[in-house]
């Protein structure tokens, strides 16, 4: 069993950065891939980054080259570094974890999630 807590959340301006992170509960966290998902009002669930048990990294082409995606297995946290950020980067993020190799992009293949943190950028 894993519990998922983010934070790091808040309102930006355009532009601006935040750094999600997402801490874990388990000794084994390091053994599972871990995501980034966003859901904005009225939309499905989207993936934003993933991250494997080996450091593999794997972005959504919406947030590629803005937002960096990086592990820490010593403090069982996920960070998501989120830089340039825009308008339409306005959404609840999630961080979940799926017992899996490799990376995995699919919610339906994420095990277990957190309840979420709220990214508001304004114009």
């Amino acid at each position: 069993q894993v519990q998922l807590v983010e934070s790091g959340g808040g309102l930006v301006q355009a532009g601006g950065s935040l750094r999600l992170s997402c801490a874990a509960s388990g000794r084994t966290f390091r053994r599972y891939a871990v995501g980034w998902f966003r859901q904005a009002p009225g939309k499905e669930r989207e993936f934003s980054a993933a991250i494997s048990r080996s450091d593999s990294t794997y972005y959504a082409d919406s947030v590629k080259g803005r937002f960096t995606i990086s592990r820490d297995n010593a403090k069982n946290t996920v960070y998501l570094q989120m830089n340039g950020l825009k308008p339409e980067d306005t959404a609840v993020y999630y961080c979940a974890a799926a017992d899996v190799y490799g990376l995995a992009v699919r919610p339906s293949f994420y095990d277990y999630w957190g309840q979420g943190t709220q990214v508001t950028v304004s114009s």
